[in-house]
């Protein structure tokens, strides 16, 4: 007799609420990296797991419930990661509906949520009818903790690091650690890679993101995501990746509370580079916030690549002020073809306010170029509507962008996303804030960004949008993307830039 499954770990899909007409072929389609951290650490642990990714299969809530049941887990656990760092909250969209409908066919499975948003509002997910249990930060050692026990409710008051009910009272136990430095080779031991859905080849049913692949839908597929490292040192007040390393559960923290860095050895991520490569896979993303850091661990992962003949097309992440140009060949030669720069924003103070100063003065003009002059792409990132923009420092960022004329540039409105310092704020002074997940989405319909200190949220979103299809129409922009990629890929391009965001912020029908 089969042994019961003791996790299901469900990546739900909440792809069109959060990207409208652009998630059927334009946004990425990543694997679920902390759904597979999660199964490969309880893996390593005798537990029985395995992933239902209701993403990458484009399953109906209907076919998502099915393959529950089929799975027959002890614990059903919605992992609130993604692409973005919005993605944990967006994600809650699909989430709610796939565990809701779990509930009143099947109410008697136990549903168990982790993720950035639930670390950030554990009690707010608790208080949803579908949702059981949840696991406080990045949730490891509480996940541990608790498939030893029965999944009773006699039982989970003693259980390290989970929040759960008490009737309809939430309950939040003491918090466990986040894994240490010197653990995680250990306890975070890989990624099961083997649990995804795959059509003929593994990880076919994945794609990168469109300018990852130079604009070529052929390139796109086959494609996988990793870190080297988790978390980040600084306190951006407009971020909420560091939230995940919260182990305080008093109200109003944010992720300015638990900066914290940790690295796999690069042994350990060259093991599992070579892995990918076995099963042919070539398009890489490194999901690190802040890969170009810390040279002690970057310097022998890039070299390594480069002594083990690794063929891979990556890109990374870097602000613009960690830089370190001396090691832009090495990045070249071990296949790091895009860098992603956080310019954020095109005035200083703005800029320099929503970082607390953590910033350097540098000139991004001459970042921008230096990298370029190595032959590695810049896919620079602006925040439009921070706290002090207003639509002439907005103007300022887009002229920025204009002037550097990038290989690809991502915009984004500035959201008070849950784990955020903004969102405490906005909280403590009554600024209005999103009443839906989808809300907190970029790119959503129902996106809805934090107002400035002169600026409407509306105008936020409607600066933006003008200003994404400025960059995406400009002339020399498009010249660029023909001289670098190709005709075809202009053409892509082009194609893109038709599609238009519908908002209802600004008083458009649903899409």
């Amino acid at each position: 007799m089969n042994r019961r499954l003791d996790v299901l770990f469900v990546n739900p899909d909440s792809s069109f609420q959060a990207y409208q007409e652009l998630s059927k072929n334009y946004t990425a389609i990543e694997p679920p990296t902390w759904d597979l951290l999660l199964a490969q650490s309880c893996r390593a642990k005798s537990f029985g797991v395995d992933i239902l990714d209701c993403d990458a299969e484009r399953l109906t809530l209907a076919d998502s419930t099915k393959r529950i049941v089929e799975a027959n887990p002890r614990l059903v656990c919605f992992v609130m990661y993604g692409q973005n760092p919005n993605s944990g909250t967006a994600n809650m969209a699909g989430a709610e509906l796939l565990a809701g409908q779990l509930k009143k066919e099947h109410p008697e499975y136990v549903t168990c949520f982790v993720g950035s948003h639930v670390s950030a509002l554990p009690k707010e997910v608790l208080a949803l009818p579908c949702a059981d249990i949840v696991l406080l930060n990045e949730g490891v050692y509480a996940l541990h903790n608790l498939l030893l026990t029965d999944l009773s409710d006699s039982s989970l008051d003693k259980v390290k690091g989970i929040g759960y009910k008490m009737g309809s009272t939430p309950v939040l136990n003491q918090s466990e650690r986040v894994v240490p430095q010197e653990r995680m080779d250990v306890d975070l031991p890989g990624y099961a890679w083997d649990l995804l859905p795959y059509r003929e080849k593994p990880l076919d049913l994945y794609r990168a993101h469109f300018w990852h692949a130079d604009f070529n839908q052929g390139f796109r597929t086959p494609f996988a995501a990793l870190y080297t490292s988790l978390g980040c040192v600084f306190k951006c007040s407009f971020c909420m990746i560091n939230i995940v390393n919260r182990i305080d559960n008093n109200d109003d923290i944010s992720a300015t509370n638990s900066p914290n860095m940790r690295f796999w050895s690069p042994e350990f991520v060259i093991g599992e580079l070579e892995k990918l490569a076995r099963m042919g896979i070539e398009t890489v993303r490194i999901s690190d916030e802040m890969f170009f850091l810390n040279k002690r661990f970057f310097g022998p992962l890039v070299e390594g690549i480069i002594a083990r003949g690794l063929k891979l097309r990556m890109w990374a992440y870097s602000r613009v002020d960690t830089v370190q140009p001396q090691y832009l060949d090495l990045f070249k030669r071990a296949g790091i073809n895009w860098l992603a720069l956080g310019v954020e924003a095109g005035n200083q103070l703005v800029r320099k306010e929503i970082s607390k100063g953590s910033f350097k003065d540098v000139n991004i003009r001459e970042v921008v170029k230096m990298v370029r002059g190595h032959d590695i792409n810049v896919i620079a990132n602006y925040i439009l509507g921070l706290p002090e923009d207003t639509l002439t420092t907005m103007q300022e960022t887009l002229n920025l962008a204009v002037e550097l004329n990038t290989e690809m540039a991502n915009m984004y409105p500035c959201q008070a996303l849950p784990g955020s310092a903004l969102h405490v704020n906005a909280k403590k002074n009554g600024i209005a804030l999103p009443d839906s997940y989808a809300g907190y989405g970029f790119l959503s319909y129902e996106s809805q960004p934090l107002p400035t200190k002169y600026c409407t949220a509306a105008e936020v979103v409607r600066f933006r949008d003008n200003a994404w299809s400025t960059y995406f129409s400009n002339p020399e922009y498009l010249a660029l993307v023909e001289r670098r990629f190709g005709t075809d890929e202009r053409r892509n391009v082009e194609a893109m830039s038709k599609i238009k965001l519908r908002r209802k912020i600004l008083g458009d029908l649903p899409p």
